[in-house]
């Protein structure tokens, strides 16, 4: 080492100075090699730079840095003592952060008493959304069985990372928020939906829908953060900012009444839904899913079973039929070999009224008046409900489906709301609203967003309407949603117990849709899988509405 150092005070001297010129020389190289997006820089000399173990060190080192700035990571980790290691570390953060740059410049090596040179350097990043990020690290470089390895640490890479860890980006929190109207934040999980907490964006619901909105439309925003690498959570912010511009998205919900439909429904074991509406504006004012994910309440398609009947009956009202005609409810109905059945295969004595058979929820009354229906008459008749039509809510609904009937079976089957007939909570509270209001008003969910509305082609009349309410109440009062009957605000309600798939005997859906007669206010609640209309449904509603009332 003493000699090492004598002879090179003499600056003249010959294989010392062609050592630094081929240094030179593979350095440029390097530099030229970042295409434009990466860059290294070696600073040295001076005696320690002169210790040929520093300088033996300093290969790996270089070769390291080098392909780090050209984003290479298994290149880089061929260079380190645990490639495997290194280069999953590696990949992820460039993954994470995505720089368009990296600059990375190294400081004079340090020959340690165990052997090792330690060599400081920085690292500079450009990255999209938080602008340059730069840190200060340490590697050491060791040499085991006659080769120089960079030693692979995680705080190497970053002096914050432990094991398990990586960098990542993280939003800095400034997201504007989904405002109820109330202006409070939205507490419905299934309808705000998910932000990602390392790139901010969100994932679901509103937050996805309105992501530009929210978040001030810029990609800026972000921070650096140490994360989890099993998890995603970000466990420590590494720098600020800069705060996004986003708005606040306002909806419809009446957290009152969002709270009431969501404790009616906390204690069910089956997938279940409620949604509100305010008839004469349309404002959706809860949409409560359980579980949460899928947000059912406004996208869910299901048959909606006797439900439906409100619309059967538009239809047929339209066509002459009265309120005290007289109508047979037989045990059964066939139609061309398929058997139609009420449920429990109940019949109404004789001398029974249209009331009472849409009361009791008569499947097969309706079935054999399915010859006084056109083809097209469910269709028309849906056309007055806002079924058939696009809805501009505000946020993505599923919006009814009741097409022409393409046989006698299928018409059979339609006038009850099974075979192509499909709807969601949201269609059915609508449908009760509608009957309230005695006009369709589409649903809203986020006014500000809504461009142009989806009017109704047709109209129920003001005769229809008020008879449809008159049977609306007599089925509370005296059939089948018996479970409201002693309770205020004069309500009005359906019953549907809706088959599907293929089971013997069928599964069904439990569904119960209605409306308050002392205010604004119609709802739909559905059980999947949940039994029957009345005896399943029926209880849920009550216990929203109880809530209410208090």
């Amino acid at each position: 080492m003493t000699r090492a150092r004598s002879r090179n005070t003499h600056p003249g001297h010959g294989p010392r100075r062609r050592g630094r010129r081929l240094l030179g020389i593979f350095t440029a190289l390097l530099l030229l090699a970042g295409g434009g997006y990466a860059a290294l820089s070696l600073r040295g000399g001076g005696a320690k730079q002169d210790d040929p173990q520093v300088t033996a060190a300093r290969k790996p080192l270089t070769a390291f840095l080098a392909a780090w700035a050209e984003h290479d990571a298994k290149g880089a980790a061929s260079h380190t003592d645990t490639p495997d290691n290194a280069a999953s570390l590696l990949t992820s953060v460039l993954t994470n952060l995505k720089p368009s740059k990296t600059t990375l410049v190294s400081g004079d090596g340090r020959r340690k008493e165990d052997g090792k040179v330690l060599f400081p350097f920085s690292v500079a990043m450009q990255v999209p959304g938080a602008g340059e990020v730069t840190w200060r690290s340490r590697a050491e470089v060791n040499r085991t069985s006659g080769t120089w390895k960079v030693e692979f640490t995680s705080p190497m890479i970053h002096p914050e990372l432990s094991p398990g860890q990586t960098l990542a980006l993280k939003s800095d929190g400034a997201r504007a928020k989904v405002l109820d109207s109330r202006g409070r934040p939205l507490e419905a999980a299934s309808l705000v939906g998910v932000v990602d907490p390392v790139s901010g964006k969100g994932t679901s619901g509103l937050e996805a829908r309105y992501d530009k909105v929210l978040s001030g439309g810029r990609t800026a925003g972000k921070s650096l953060v140490v994360a989890d690498r099993q998890s995603g959570r970000a466990v420590k912010n590494l720098g600020p900012a800069a705060r996004a511009e986003g708005r606040p998205v306002r909806t419809t919900i009446d957290p009152r009444i969002q709270k009431a439909a969501a404790d009616a429904v906390a204690e069910v074991e089956n997938n279940a839904a409620i949604v509100a509406i305010n008839p004469r504006n349309g404002h959706i004012l809860a949409a409560v899913n359980r579980p949460g994910g899928l947000n059912r309440a406004l996208e869910g398609r299901y048959p909606p079973g006797s439900t439906f009947k409100v619309v059967t009956t538009a239809a047929l009202l339209k066509g002459g039929t009265r309120l005290t005609d007289s109508a047979a409810c037989p045990k059964f109905a066939h139609v061309n070999g398929q058997r139609f059945e009420n449920q429990k295969q109940f019949s109404l004595p004789a001398g029974s009224t249209f009331t009472d058979v849409f009361a009791q929820s008569c499947n097969t009354y309706f079935v054999n008046a399915r010859g006084r229906l056109s083809s097209t008459d469910l269709r028309d008749a849906a056309l007055a409900f806002g079924i058939g039509g696009t809805w501009d809510v505000g946020t993505t609904t599923y919006d009814g489906s009741v097409p022409a009937t393409t046989s006698d079976n299928d018409k059979a089957a339609a006038t009850i709301g099974q075979a192509r007939v499909q709807a969601s909570p949201l269609v059915m509270a609508s449908i009760a609203a509608t009957v309230k209001n005695g006009t369709f008003s589409q649903p809203v969910l986020v006014p500000d967003a809504v461009k142009k509305k989806f009017t109704a082609p047709a109209a129920l009349g003001a005769e229809v309407t008020g008879q449809l309410r008159e049977l609306m109440r007599a089925t509370v009062t005296s059939g089948s949603a018996h479970a409201l009957r002693e309770l205020p605000g004069s309500p009005h309600a359906k019953t549907g117990t809706a088959e599907f798939g293929t089971g013997k005997p069928p599964r069904t859906h439990a569904w119960m849709i209605g409306y308050q007669g002392d205010s604004d206010l119609a709802w739909a609640v559905l059980l999947e899988d949940g039994g029957s209309g009345g005896a399943d449904a029926g209880p849920v509603a009550a216990r929203f509405l109880r809530n209410l009332a208090r």
